[in-house]
């Protein structure tokens, strides 16, 4: 029996009974393993749970070797209603960019995609380069799927849950779904749908001072640094940083400015927990604060495809969180 996929303020079948699932990036082998490891099996060719329902966090395509597959299993997925999907911000880049990376797929030599996009899609792009009509498939359904989750019991968003930000765009769209006069609009820099898509998909971050830049480890030249959205007390830059590239140390060192930290955000401690993707973390996963878990662990990197198994509880616990490793193979040994 399939369930319906649930929307952005609405409840799961079970609100309390969701597996959380970070930064997938085509890592489809692992994510098999990882699917199997939590309970799911095949049922009329969907992966399906007869308790639990799937939640994805976004990103699920760009930089990993099997985009096409990990697409068709998700899709597949969630219109059986046995998973729930948030978009990142990569999958808003091929809404926003459907025309160009459709007239890129009929033709190699096509210039109407901006570089840097060109470098993040470029997996996806020849991997769909046989498959043009199955690609626009795939940006319809994106542009059917939400921003964020919201449930009486958890909340999902792929980079940042900013709640006044969140307020304004729900007065203004109030279904599910990334509408053509969003993404014309968030076209228009400082606009609430720039604005809402930027924070949502791709945090919060602070400009580095005095013309510093950073090189980071995809070889992209940064001038801003992404920090966090949940520090209680920060003191120095180095309490706020949060990417895989340290500051650095004399800025790490240096205490925050007033008109920065009166920019930081800081979820609520009392607010039910918020999981989120996005930020290629190291290490064993565990909870960032009792109500707060990222759960990219840079499987597309060869760490890890991490899940967390929530079951309603308002704290969260490290035992929870479940994975598998990602090794050069793409065949994710299970741990």
């Amino acid at each position: 029996m399939t369930k319906s996929p649930a929307n952005y303020s609405s409840e799961s079948p079970d609100p309390v009974r969701v597996d959380i699932i970070g930064d997938v990036h085509g890592c489809y082998k692992p994510l098999l393993k990882l699917l199997q490891r939590l309970g799911y099996e095949l049922v009329d060719g969907v992966y399906q749970h007869p308790e639990r329902t799937a939640v994805f966090v976004g990103d699920l395509i760009d930089r990993g070797p099997h985009i096409r597959e990990t697409l068709q299993l998700v899709h597949d997925m969630h219109q059986a209603g046995s998973a729930m999907v948030v978009l990142g911000n990569h999958e808003y880049n091929a809404i926003r960019f459907k025309q160009e990376t459709l007239d890129y797929l009929m033709d190699e030599e096509s210039e109407t995609i901006p570089q840097r996009l060109k470098k993040l899609m470029k997996e996806t792009l020849e991997q769909f380069r046989d498959y043009p009509e199955q690609w626009q498939q795939f940006i319809q359904w994106f542009s059917r799927l939400p921003l964020f989750i919201e449930t009486p019991n958890f909340r999902v968003v792929h980079a940042c849950w900013d709640e006044d930000l969140i307020n304004e765009y729900k007065a203004h769209y109030p279904t599910d779904g990334i509408t053509p006069e969003f993404i014309e609009a968030s076209r228009e820099k400082g606009s609430l749908e720039s604005r809402t898509v930027d924070r949502l998909t791709r945090g919060t971050s602070m400009p580095l001072p005095d013309g510093i830049q950073l090189e980071s480890k995809d070889g992209f030249i940064r001038r801003f640094f992404r920090t966090k959205f949940w520090e209680e007390s920060p003191k120095t830059y180095g309490d706020i940083v949060f990417q895989p590239d340290p500051l650095p140390y004399d800025l790490a060192e240096h205490p925050i400015q007033t008109k920065h930290k009166q920019s930081l955000l800081q979820y609520d401690t009392h607010a039910v927990p918020v999981f989120f993707g996005h930020y290629w973390l190291k290490g064993r996963p565990k909870p960032l604060q009792p109500n707060v878990a990222c759960l990219d662990y840079s499987a597309v990197g060869f760490g890890r495809l991490t899940a967390y198994r929530f079951e309603g509880e308002s704290d969260l616990k490290e035992e929870h969180f479940k994975w598998v490793y990602v090794d050069r193979d793409q065949k994710g040994d299970t741990q």
